[in-house]
Protein backbone atom coordinates (compact mmCIF):
# COMPACT_ATOMS: atom_id res chain seq x y z
CA UNK A 1 0.00 0.00 0.00
CA UNK A 2 1.54 3.06 -0.90
CA UNK A 3 2.81 5.40 2.14
CA UNK A 4 0.32 8.37 0.20
CA UNK A 5 -2.85 6.77 -0.44
CA UNK A 6 -6.05 8.36 1.33
CA UNK A 7 -7.04 5.99 4.21
CA UNK A 8 -10.48 5.49 5.71
CA UNK A 9 -11.00 6.67 8.84
CA UNK A 10 -14.24 6.35 10.86
CA UNK A 11 -15.87 7.61 14.26
CA UNK A 12 -18.28 5.48 15.92
CA UNK A 13 -20.21 7.10 18.70
CA UNK A 14 -23.35 6.70 20.81
CA UNK A 15 -25.21 9.35 18.46
CA UNK A 16 -24.01 8.56 15.52
CA UNK A 17 -21.32 6.56 13.40
CA UNK A 18 -18.76 9.35 10.90
CA UNK A 19 -16.18 9.02 8.88
CA UNK A 20 -14.23 10.26 5.55
CA UNK A 21 -10.74 9.71 3.85
CA UNK A 22 -8.06 11.15 5.23
CA UNK A 23 -4.36 12.51 4.13
CA UNK A 24 -2.25 11.46 6.82
CA UNK A 25 0.86 13.39 5.65
CA UNK A 26 -1.20 16.72 6.48
CA UNK A 27 -3.72 15.37 8.76
CA UNK A 28 -6.73 16.66 6.58
CA UNK A 29 -10.04 15.18 5.52
CA UNK A 30 -10.78 14.95 1.72
CA UNK A 31 -14.25 15.81 1.49
CA UNK A 32 -16.87 16.15 3.87
CA UNK A 33 -17.85 13.54 6.79
CA UNK A 34 -20.64 10.91 5.95
CA UNK A 35 -22.58 10.24 9.29
CA UNK A 36 -24.91 7.87 10.05
CA UNK A 37 -27.61 8.72 13.09
CA UNK A 38 -26.77 5.56 15.70
CA UNK A 39 -30.19 3.63 16.49
CA UNK A 40 -31.09 3.44 19.83
CA UNK A 41 -30.37 -0.67 19.07
CA UNK A 42 -26.22 -0.12 19.49
CA UNK A 43 -26.07 -4.19 19.36
CA UNK A 44 -22.93 -5.74 17.45
CA UNK A 45 -25.10 -6.64 14.44
CA UNK A 46 -27.13 -2.91 13.88
CA UNK A 47 -23.89 -0.97 14.43
CA UNK A 48 -21.76 -3.42 12.00
CA UNK A 49 -24.61 -3.06 9.06
CA UNK A 50 -24.32 0.79 9.86
CA UNK A 51 -20.63 0.45 9.19
CA UNK A 52 -20.86 -1.10 6.10
CA UNK A 53 -23.13 1.30 4.85
CA UNK A 54 -20.73 4.25 4.95
CA UNK A 55 -17.68 2.08 3.60
CA UNK A 56 -20.17 1.30 0.31
CA UNK A 57 -21.07 5.02 0.84
CA UNK A 58 -17.41 5.66 -0.75
CA UNK A 59 -16.97 2.94 -2.74
CA UNK A 60 -13.72 2.48 -0.64
CA UNK A 61 -11.33 -0.48 -0.64
CA UNK A 62 -8.38 -0.78 1.54
CA UNK A 63 -7.60 -0.58 5.65
CA UNK A 64 -9.89 1.09 7.30
CA UNK A 65 -9.15 2.80 11.11
CA UNK A 66 -12.17 2.85 13.39
CA UNK A 67 -12.43 4.37 16.54
CA UNK A 68 -14.26 3.06 19.18
CA UNK A 69 -16.12 4.02 22.33
CA UNK A 70 -14.50 1.13 24.69
CA UNK A 71 -11.54 0.11 26.26
CA UNK A 72 -10.08 -1.74 22.96
CA UNK A 73 -7.34 -4.77 23.89
CA UNK A 74 -6.40 -6.69 20.84
CA UNK A 75 -9.72 -5.21 18.75
CA UNK A 76 -11.77 -7.08 21.66
CA UNK A 77 -14.20 -4.66 23.44
CA UNK A 78 -13.72 -4.93 27.48
CA UNK A 79 -16.38 -1.82 28.19
CA UNK A 80 -19.25 -0.50 26.21
CA UNK A 81 -20.53 2.95 28.87
CA UNK A 82 -22.62 4.40 26.08
CA UNK A 83 -23.51 1.13 23.97
CA UNK A 84 -25.45 -2.15 24.08
CA UNK A 85 -23.86 -4.43 26.68
CA UNK A 86 -23.22 -7.24 24.05
CA UNK A 87 -20.20 -5.64 22.60
CA UNK A 88 -18.17 -6.20 26.12
CA UNK A 89 -16.24 -9.54 24.96
CA UNK A 90 -16.98 -9.37 21.24
CA UNK A 91 -13.92 -9.04 19.11
CA UNK A 92 -14.95 -5.54 17.64
CA UNK A 93 -12.29 -5.62 14.75
CA UNK A 94 -13.63 -8.83 13.25
CA UNK A 95 -17.11 -7.78 13.13
CA UNK A 96 -16.47 -5.00 11.60
CA UNK A 97 -13.98 -6.61 9.30
CA UNK A 98 -16.70 -8.77 7.92
CA UNK A 99 -19.37 -6.02 7.46
CA UNK A 100 -17.25 -3.56 5.64
CA UNK A 101 -15.24 -6.88 3.71
CA UNK A 102 -11.98 -5.15 4.38
CA UNK A 103 -9.62 -4.89 6.94
CA UNK A 104 -10.47 -2.86 10.20
CA UNK A 105 -8.15 -1.88 12.63
CA UNK A 106 -10.11 -0.69 16.07
CA UNK A 107 -8.49 1.60 18.68
CA UNK A 108 -10.38 3.64 21.39
CA UNK A 109 -11.77 6.85 20.17
CA UNK A 110 -10.24 9.25 22.49
CA UNK A 111 -7.14 7.62 22.32
CA UNK A 112 -7.46 7.85 18.32
CA UNK A 113 -8.33 11.48 18.87
CA UNK A 114 -5.46 12.64 21.28
CA UNK A 115 -3.25 10.89 18.63
CA UNK A 116 -4.56 13.44 16.37
CA UNK A 117 -3.98 16.35 18.15
CA UNK A 118 -0.73 15.56 19.36
CA UNK A 119 0.41 14.47 16.08
CA UNK A 120 -1.16 17.72 14.02
CA UNK A 121 -3.30 19.72 16.86
CA UNK A 122 -2.83 21.47 19.83
CA UNK A 123 -0.43 18.69 21.61
CA UNK A 124 2.58 18.57 18.67
CA UNK A 125 5.60 18.62 20.12
CA UNK A 126 4.54 19.17 23.91
CA UNK A 127 6.59 17.17 26.34
CA UNK A 128 5.43 16.52 29.80
CA UNK A 129 2.37 14.83 30.88
CA UNK A 130 -0.36 16.10 28.16
CA UNK A 131 -3.86 15.11 28.49
CA UNK A 132 -6.99 15.05 26.14
CA UNK A 133 -10.38 15.57 26.89
CA UNK A 134 -12.97 14.73 24.85
CA UNK A 135 -16.18 16.01 25.70
CA UNK A 136 -19.45 14.70 24.30
CA UNK A 137 -22.03 11.68 25.30
CA UNK A 138 -19.49 11.33 27.85
CA UNK A 139 -15.98 12.00 28.78
CA UNK A 140 -12.93 10.28 27.40
CA UNK A 141 -9.35 10.41 28.48
CA UNK A 142 -6.06 9.97 26.36
CA UNK A 143 -2.79 10.35 28.36
CA UNK A 144 0.47 11.10 27.18
CA UNK A 145 4.22 11.14 28.60
CA UNK A 146 6.26 13.17 26.20
CA UNK A 147 4.63 11.87 23.71
CA UNK A 148 3.84 8.51 24.16
CA UNK A 149 0.83 7.33 24.46
CA UNK A 150 -1.02 5.21 27.45
CA UNK A 151 -3.84 3.71 26.01
CA UNK A 152 -7.86 3.02 27.30
CA UNK A 153 -7.35 5.22 30.48
CA UNK A 154 -11.24 5.88 30.07
CA UNK A 155 -11.23 8.61 32.90
CA UNK A 156 -14.13 9.50 32.53
CA UNK A 157 -15.68 6.98 35.07
CA UNK A 158 -13.87 8.41 37.70
CA UNK A 159 -16.15 9.03 41.02
CA UNK A 160 -15.63 13.12 42.05
CA UNK A 161 -15.72 13.94 45.73
CA UNK A 162 -19.45 14.34 45.78
CA UNK A 163 -19.95 10.85 44.40
CA UNK A 164 -21.52 10.77 41.08
CA UNK A 165 -19.47 9.96 38.38
CA UNK A 166 -17.49 12.36 35.97
CA UNK A 167 -18.95 12.23 33.16
CA UNK A 168 -22.78 11.77 34.39
CA UNK A 169 -22.11 15.08 35.67
CA UNK A 170 -20.27 17.05 33.47
CA UNK A 171 -20.34 15.25 29.89
CA UNK A 172 -22.15 17.89 26.84
CA UNK A 173 -25.12 15.33 27.24
CA UNK A 174 -25.59 16.79 30.42
CA UNK A 175 -25.29 20.31 29.72
CA UNK A 176 -27.82 19.66 27.16
CA UNK A 177 -30.12 17.29 29.07
CA UNK A 178 -30.51 19.82 32.08
CA UNK A 179 -30.41 22.55 29.56
CA UNK A 180 -27.31 24.11 31.97
CA UNK A 181 -25.68 27.53 30.94
CA UNK A 182 -22.08 27.53 30.24
CA UNK A 183 -21.29 28.87 33.21
CA UNK A 184 -23.60 26.68 35.37
CA UNK A 185 -21.69 23.69 32.83
CA UNK A 186 -17.82 25.15 32.76
CA UNK A 187 -18.44 24.99 36.86
CA UNK A 188 -19.38 21.53 36.62
CA UNK A 189 -17.02 20.60 34.63
CA UNK A 190 -13.83 22.37 36.64
CA UNK A 191 -14.83 20.27 39.31
CA UNK A 192 -13.87 17.30 37.18
CA UNK A 193 -10.71 18.98 35.78
CA UNK A 194 -9.55 20.16 39.23
CA UNK A 195 -9.73 16.30 39.99
CA UNK A 196 -7.60 15.12 37.04
CA UNK A 197 -5.18 18.00 38.10
CA UNK A 198 -5.19 16.25 41.59
CA UNK A 199 -4.44 13.07 40.10
CA UNK A 200 -2.22 13.31 37.20
CA UNK A 201 -0.56 16.90 37.77
CA UNK A 202 -0.47 17.27 33.90
CA UNK A 203 1.14 20.10 32.17
CA UNK A 204 -1.23 20.47 29.83
CA UNK A 205 -4.64 20.06 29.56
CA UNK A 206 -6.85 19.64 25.67
CA UNK A 207 -10.04 19.70 25.92
CA UNK A 208 -11.91 18.20 22.25
CA UNK A 209 -15.03 16.96 21.31
CA UNK A 210 -17.85 19.21 20.07
CA UNK A 211 -17.46 21.47 23.24
CA UNK A 212 -13.82 22.79 21.83
CA UNK A 213 -15.90 25.10 19.93
CA UNK A 214 -17.39 26.57 22.85
CA UNK A 215 -14.04 27.27 24.56
CA UNK A 216 -14.79 31.12 25.19
CA UNK A 217 -18.10 30.72 26.87
CA UNK A 218 -16.36 28.49 29.68
CA UNK A 219 -12.77 29.07 29.90
CA UNK A 220 -12.88 31.52 32.77
CA UNK A 221 -14.94 28.95 34.96
CA UNK A 222 -11.19 26.80 34.60
CA UNK A 223 -8.86 27.08 37.75
CA UNK A 224 -6.24 24.18 37.62
CA UNK A 225 -2.34 24.92 38.06
CA UNK A 226 -1.48 23.49 34.34
CA UNK A 227 -2.21 25.32 30.87
CA UNK A 228 -5.88 24.49 29.37
CA UNK A 229 -6.38 25.09 25.46
CA UNK A 230 -9.02 24.07 23.22
CA UNK A 231 -8.27 21.16 20.98
CA UNK A 232 -7.16 22.53 16.97
CA UNK A 233 -8.78 19.92 15.28
CA UNK A 234 -12.36 19.75 16.91
CA UNK A 235 -14.54 17.28 15.45
CA UNK A 236 -11.96 15.96 12.39
CA UNK A 237 -9.77 14.28 15.51
CA UNK A 238 -11.15 10.81 15.86
CA UNK A 239 -11.45 10.38 12.08
CA UNK A 240 -7.47 11.35 11.88
CA UNK A 241 -6.56 9.60 14.30
CA UNK A 242 -8.20 6.34 13.59
CA UNK A 243 -7.12 6.82 9.91
CA UNK A 244 -3.55 6.87 11.32
CA UNK A 245 -4.01 3.65 13.71
CA UNK A 246 -5.50 1.97 10.64
CA UNK A 247 -2.42 2.83 8.04
CA UNK A 248 0.40 1.95 11.08
CA UNK A 249 -1.66 -1.59 12.21
CA UNK A 250 -2.09 -2.54 8.36
CA UNK A 251 1.67 -1.19 7.09
CA UNK A 252 2.71 -3.99 10.57
CA UNK A 253 0.89 -6.88 8.81
CA UNK A 254 3.31 -9.45 7.58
Amino acid sequence: MSENRPILGVDVGASGIKGTLVDLQSGTLLGSRHRIPMPKDTSPDVVAGLFRDLVTHFDYSGPIGCGFPAVIKQGVAHTAANLNKSWIGTDAAAVLTAAADNPVYVVNDADAAGVAEMTFGAGRDERGVVVLITIGTGLGTAVFLDGRLLPNTELGHIYLASGVEAERHAANSTKKREELTWKQWGKRFNEYLRTMDDLLRPDLFILGGGSSKNFAEYAEFLKVRCRVVPAQMQNAAGIVGAAQFGAIMHAEQP
